[in-house]
C-alpha cells in the first residue's frame, strides 16, 4: 500500500472528489445521508461493495414434542428450534443427556410445559432462571382456577393441559411474548402466526366436541395406562379411569390390577387403550382378566414421528394426535 491509498484501495483525492459531488447533490435534492447514496460510491472509486449477510436466527430449545409444536407455529422460520423429546419419549422419566445439556446452553431460550411435567429437569430450570438465562414456562399464562389438580396428585396440578384444546391456546400468547422480547423487529410476525394458530385451535376444538358427542355420554368411559386424559374428560365430557397416576415412575399394584378389572367388568366398557409412550404390558394383562378388547394406541405424553399417517391424520403434529386420539376412543368404544 502507498503512501496515496486508504485502505480501502480509494485514492484520497478521489474520495473528496466523490464527497464534494455528493454534497452537492444532497443540497440539490435535500436528500440526508442515505444507503443508496454510499453504496453509489463503489463503482466510481473501485472499492468493492460488502457482503450483505442475513440476520442470525434465534436458537430455541423446546422440551416435550407439543411444545416444540407450539413453538414453531409461532416462530415460523425466523428461528432454529430443538426439540429435546421425541417420539414415544415419556417426560415424567425423562433425564437431559450431554447433548440436551449444551443445546439447552446455547439457546437464546428454553421453553417447556412447567407445573412438574418435565420431572427430573424442572429443578434445572429454574436454576436457569435464575442465573439469568431465558427460560418460559409456557402454562404460566393459564389461570390457577382453571387448573386440575386432584387429590392423587398429591397436591400438584395436573400438566396434560394440551388435551383440552381450548386451554392450551392460552400457551400462545407467552411463546409470542417471549419471541417478541427476543427479536423485536419480528414481533408483528409472531403475533400474526399466533392468531393463525388461535383460529386453527378454535376449529379443532369444535370438531373435538362435535365428535366426543358421537358418542352417548354413558358411553364416554375412558379407561388408560396413566392419568393423563383429565383435561380431556373435562373438556369433552368423558370419565376418565388410569391404572396410574400423574407419574409413570411407580408401577400399579396388584391391588390396582384388580379394582380396575372388576370396574370394567361391572360397566361393561368394551375397549380400553394404551399409551405410546408408557409400555403396555400392564394394559394388555388387564384386556386378558377383563375379557376386552385394547381400543388402538393413543398419544398422551409424546406426539408421533412427523409423517407418520393414522387415521388419515399426521401423528407428528398436534392436530393430528388430537384428532387421532379422539377417532380412536369414539371408535373404540362405540
Amino acid at each position: 500500500m502507498t503512501g496515496n491509498e486508504n485502505r480501502t484501495g480509494c485514492n484520497p483525492q478521489d474520495i473528496g472528489a466523490l464527497m464534494q459531488r455528493f454534497n452537492r447533490r444532497r443540497a440539490l435534492k435535500g436528500l440526508g445521508w442515505s444507503a443508496v447514496a454510499l453504496s453509489s460510491w463503489a463503482p466510481w472509486c473501485g472499492c468493492s461493495k460488502p457482503a450483505v449477510t442475513a440476520p442470525a436466527r434465534a436458537q430455541i430449545t423446546t422440551t416435550v414434542s407439543m411444545v416444540t409444536d407450539l413453538v414453531k407455529r409461532v416462530a415460523g422460520d425466523r428461528c432454529l428450534i430443538q426439540g429435546l423429546m421425541g417420539p414415544g419419549v415419556d417426560p415424567h422419566l425423562y433425564k437431559a443427556t450431554a447433548g440436551d445439556v449444551i443445546a439447552l446452553q446455547k439457546a437464546d431460550i428454553t421453553f417447556y410445559v412447567g407445573l412438574h411435567l418435565e420431572g427430573k429437569m424442572q429443578d434445572n430450570f429454574e436454576k436457569m432462571s435464575q442465573s439469568g438465562r431465558k427460560v418460559r414456562a409456557i402454562t404460566s399464562a393459564i389461570p390457577k382456577e382453571r387448573l386440575l389438580k386432584p387429590a392423587e396428585f398429591e397436591g400438584n396440578f395436573d400438566p396434560h393441559v394440551w388435551f383440552d384444546v381450548e386451554l392450551w391456546s392460552l400457551c400462545l400468547k407467552p411463546v409470542a411474548e417471549a419471541l417478541s422480547e427476543l427479536a423485536p423487529e419480528a414481533a408483528a410476525y409472531f403475533q400474526q402466526n399466533a392468531n393463525a394458530a388461535l383460529k386453527s385451535f378454535e376449529t379443532l376444538h369444535s370438531w373435538a366436541k362435535a365428535k366426543a358427542a358421537e358418542l352417548p355420554e354413558n358411553r364416554r368411559i375412558l379407561v388408560t395406562s396413566h392419568d393423563a386424559y383429565n383435561y380431556f374428560g373435562r373438556a369433552y365430557g368423558f370419565q376418565v379411569v388410569a391404572l396410574q397416576g400423574i407419574s409413570t415412575v411407580t408401577e400399579a399394584s396388584l391391588a390396582d390390577l384388580t379394582r380396575l378389572v372388576d370396574f370394567i367388568k361391572a360397566r361393561r366398557i368394551p375397549s380400553i387403550f394404551v399409551e405410546s409412550s408408557v409400555p403396555r404390558n400392564t394394559i394388555d394383562r388387564i384386556s386378558h382378566d377383563a375379557g376386552v378388547r385394547v381400543g388402538g394406541e393413543l398419544f398422551s405424553d409424546a406426539m408421533g414421528t412427523p409423517g407418520q399417517m393414522e387415521n388419515g391424520y399426521d401423528l407428528g403434529t398436534y392436530d393430528g394426535m388430537i384428532r387421532h386420539n379422539l377417532t380412536t376412543i369414539v371408535e373404540g368404544l362405540k
